[in-house]
């Protein structure tokens, strides 16, 4: 892996003091230790609410931003970029 390039457009979502976000673990970590989720499900199950609790706050800091990182698998055939 290669380190970034440059400074990144925006701070991480969602922010690591979210009070959404600390619920999604806790919420994670209580149904490990009851028996509801094995550790694998608890981790899928916070990694997917957390990048969607990050994707909303990342909306709402920057309505109108287009900005998907420009990844290569991203401007191929079936990919098209906005203008």
């Amino acid at each position: 892996m290669t380190a970034p390039l440059g400074a990144m457009p925006s701070p991480p979502f969602p922010d690591p003091e979210s009070a959404v976000l600390k619920l999604i673990v806790e919420n994670a970590i209580d149904a490990m230790n009851s028996g509801e989720a094995t550790p694998e499900m608890a981790i899928l199950h916070a990694a997917v609410h957390g990048w969607y609790e990050g994707h909303i706050q990342g909306e709402d800091a920057c309505p109108g931003c287009d900005f998907r990182g420009g990844l290569p698998k991203q401007q191929g055939p079936g990919h098209p970029r906005r203008t």
